[in-house]
């Protein structure tokens, strides 16, 4: 049993609602006896009564009209069958999951690596750029004891071809009286040929050949000089020339870079 209890004003327009739904008729799914009648709904007097709600609740509804959802279609076919357990199946599903996970995992790394793969070829040096990290000079042309210059890179290039003297004069050179000591063996392949960057280390100008007091390379905006090797002899360049990656395919001809 179940009584509810309050002032009228308070609790009115609830339990007329209470009167109104238990007053409709509505379908048992499991008949079942009432022990002592319905409910009823008693009110007395007006504002500071109370009123009382008690009744006997022994039937159980509930709406037949809702349809339960068909989910056969989502099912696999290795579990419809209710009396069969799910763990018969479970080694057939598993490896099933097993071969989707994986062909996932293929797919996705070979996808980042295709991503980055573009990603990486999209910052490398395109055909054009390439074609000018490389210049080839024939060897040919510059006569001995002469200095010419190439544009390699957007800077200049200085190719020495050097008399017999000058190879004699810089081989001799004492290491100690050197700014930048470097043998001049370690900065040629060819003795006859001499290949450097003509750029002072100082500020970035650009060397006479074949002037200073040395007779290899003087800058004239600060007064350095260098000797037939590029090498810092006098002035306030702090470096030798530098001398960058060539090699020889032929006697005749020097790839640089």
């Amino acid at each position: 049993m179940v009584s509810l209890a309050g002032p009228s004003g308070f609790l009115s327009p609830y339990l007329h609602t209470a009167k109104f739904l238990l007053s409709r008729q509505v379908k048992a799914v499991v008949p079942a006896a009432v022990s002592s009648g319905h409910a009823a709904v008693k009110q007395r007097g007006s504002s500071g009564d109370s009123a009382l709600f008690s009744g006997h609740f022994g039937v159980r509804y509930a709406h037949t009209d809702i349809r339960i959802p068909d989910f056969s279609d989502y099912r696999r076919h290795e579990v419809m069958d209710p009396k069969k357990s799910a763990q018969d199946s479970s080694e057939t599903r598993r490896a099933f999951s097993y071969l989707v996970t994986a062909s996932t995992a293929v797919v996705g790394v070979y996808a980042a690596k295709t991503v980055v793969t573009q990603f990486v070829s999209s910052m490398s040096a395109s055909a054009d750029v390439l074609a000018l990290s490389k210049i080839e000079i024939k060897l040919s042309d510059i006569p001995e004891g002469k200095n010419m210059t190439f544009k390699w890179r957007g800077k200049p290039l200085f190719v020495r071809h050097r008399t017999e003297k000058e190879i004699t004069t810089e081989a001799s050179v004492d290491l100690s009286e050197l700014r930048d000591p470097q043998h001049d063996k370690d900065r040629v392949l060819n003795p006859s040929w001499v290949i450097v960057i003509g750029v002072c280390t100082h500020l970035g100008c650009v060397p006479i050949a074949n002037a200073g007091d040395y007779g290899g390379y003087y800058c004239p905006c600060h007064g350095s000089h260098y000797d037939a090797s590029g090498r810092i002899r006098k002035g306030p360049a702090p470096l030798n020339l530098e001398v960058p990656y060539y090699e020889f395919p032929d006697e005749n001809t020097v790839i640089v870079g």
